[in-house]
């Protein structure tokens, strides 16, 4: 078969939801809610220009759970149904095109910078962030089990806002640092209760948001879930206890798995290891960055598995599915910078535009993980407001007016939502 014949093969979930394709979008964070967390027209925009663009299955960025509780400004937040027309009009355009579009439900947990939420941030245990981070990040206040359990209703409240509104599917935000991934980890998860202390505990918090999700919105209603392989950093979370994980979820009846890796504090999704060296050069040969840890996995479920980061070719992209280690590619960061590339690798042509490292030259800002962030971020504004992505954007500008933005956002007050035990 050629790529674009392996790219364009179907893909039927165990649950019998059919994806057109083996594209999909992995979430890459907006920043295009209001300031009281509705979604926008740009949004509604940005989702139409994908869905036209011949993504199959397309993540939405970064939707959070709590208004209190934002990973950054311009967050949109499902806590009730205040915001369902806008919510139906944005599902209505990103499911355009027979496209699948599954909302990333999310808390940032400690993971938000200093000054953006009034009430401070929560986390699984008071661990701050090492040194160099701690200027952008406070140390949190160690979460309550009430508030645990709380925090596991409201995913699924969430989880039925999104049925509702007439999205696809739904995927739990188990990576990079944020809460979920929080509480798997024994760096970040040292408590000695029912949510920490063992593998098994750490675990159990994600396998009740699953839980609380799939009584939400029903067997047939997808539900996934980006994993870390790893978080690449000393006495985090490790591969033989994401494997577990994965086994555990798979078990409980997870639809799909995307795996990625890394935290703010080592970014290894970016393509940077936690020494802040860049990855091997064979490694970016074979295109994916965390494709053996999928072997490993296959080797442990059945369940339908995406790796994201690294992918530049559809030849790598089908060899990764024909190896059998993967049951799609996920893409991102070419995305915002070429909203129709899927069109384009399912015509068998090659994308205009490279995936390129984006740096400031000012080394204490380039190893926080936050720049690629940013400057994506900037470019996803730029198609939702029509504009044309600028692929040679300077980082460092970009930096900058991200960076006021924060200030100026830590400034107004925000009043957050309070937990309820259940």
């Amino acid at each position: 078969m050629t790529p674009q014949a392996v790219l364009a093969q179907t893909l039927k979930l165990p649950n019998g939801v059919v994806i057109k394709n083996r594209l999909l979008k992995s979430a890459m964070s907006e920043a295009l809610g209001t300031r009281t967390g509705a979604p926008t027209p740009e949004l509604t925009h940005l989702y139409q220009a994908w869905a036209e663009g011949g993504i199959g299955l397309c993540i939405t960025g970064n939707v959070m759970i709590d208004h209190g509780a934002l990973g950054e400004p311009g967050n949109v937040v499902i806590a009730d149904d205040r915001d369902l027309p806008a919510l139906k009009e944005w599902a209505k355009a990103a499911t355009a095109n027979k496209t699948q579009c599954w909302v990333q439900l999310n808390h940032p947990g400690k993971q938000a910078p200093k000054g953006l939420n009034k009430g401070g941030t929560v986390s699984p245990s008071a661990v701050p962030f090492r040194s160099d981070m701690a200027p952008f990040f406070a140390t949190p206040r160690e979460l309550t089990d009430a508030e645990v359990r709380a925090l596991v209703k409201r995913f699924g409240e969430a989880a039925k806002v999104v049925k509702k509104a007439g999205f696809s599917g739904v995927q739990i935000h188990g990576a990079h640092g944020y809460l979920v991934s929080q509480f798997l980890s024994p760096h970040h998860n040292v408590r000695t209760d029912d949510w920490g202390g063992t593998p098994e505990k750490r675990r159990r918090f994600v396998l009740e948001v699953f839980a609380a999700m799939r009584k939400a919105v029903g067997a047939r209603f997808p539900i996934g879930i980006k994993l870390n392989s790893a978080d690449f950093q000393r006495g985090g979370f490790t591969e033989e206890e994401s494997l577990d994980t994965i086994r555990a979820l798979a078990d409980a009846g997870m639809d799909l798995i995307e795996i990625s890796g890394g935290t703010y504090e080592a970014p290894a999704m970016t393509g940077v290891k936690a020494d802040k060296t860049p990855v091997k050069e064979s490694t970016r040969q074979r295109e994916a960055y965390f494709l053996e840890f999928a072997e490993k996995a296959r080797q442990a479920v059945k369940t339908p598995l995406v790796v994201t980061g690294g992918f530049r070719t559809a030849q790598g992209m089908a060899q990764a599915i024909e190896s059998g280690a993967v049951d799609m590619v996920g893409v991102a960061r070419m995305l915002a910078i070429e909203p129709d590339v899927p069109s384009k690798l399912l015509a068998g042509r090659k994308p205009l535009y490279q995936v390129k490292p984006i740096t400031t030259g000012i080394k204490a800002i380039d190893k926080l993980g936050l720049l690629e962030i940013s400057w994506y971020t900037g470019q996803l504004k730029r198609i939702g407001r029509g504009k044309a992505p600028k692929p040679n954007e300077p980082g460092l500008w970009v930096f900058i007016k991200q960076a006021w933005g924060m200030v100026r956002a830590g400034k107004k007050k925000r009043k957050p939502t309070k937990l309820r035990a259940s």
